[in-house]
């Protein structure tokens, strides 16, 4: 998949350092590490969860995520592709990402399940951090779209 970039003049330094946040969420999610997955978080971050709950500042997140994530995973894996950065001003940027659900052994899953998540990140002291996310999923009979 080809990585889109706007502006394409946007700072490599900064790509390169929200697609390993990226990263470090897929991490955390796919190895359960709950404090991993919440550093990621601003304090008043609104998080959208791929089944549709709307948590509002890092406290409920976290309430949130302590329990679901701990088992989450225990059948399976994500895989997460950024597919796009929008640089909005220089301290606030959009990642898009695909999100494909793996079997334990990262077999592609039939039916194949995935998810579009988009993430609003806003630099605070020289950290990005997730302002806003909507984990949404990708209903099966939309793939073809």
């Amino acid at each position: 998949m080809t990585l889109s970039i706007a502006p394409p003049n946007s700072s490599a330094a900064d790509v390169e350092e929200l697609i390993a946040h990226v990263a470090e969420l897929e991490r955390a999610q796919r190895s359960e590490d709950v404090e991993g997955f919440l550093a990621l978080f601003d304090d008043e971050a609104v998080w959208v969860s791929a089944g549709g709950v709307r948590l509002i500042g890092r406290d409920t997140i976290a309430g949130f995520t302590r329990k679901v994530l701990p088992g989450a995973f225990a059948d399976g894996t994500v895989r997460y592709d950024v597919e796009h950065i929008q640089f909005v001003t220089p301290d606030i940027a959009l990642t898009g990402v695909n999100q494909e659900y793996l079997s334990a052994d990262g077999q592609r899953l039939v039916p194949r399940l995935e998810g579009r998540p988009s993430y609003l990140w806003q630099r605070k002291n020289r950290q990005w951090l997730i302002v806003c996310g909507q984990n949404t999923s990708v209903p099966v009979n939309l793939h073809s779209y």
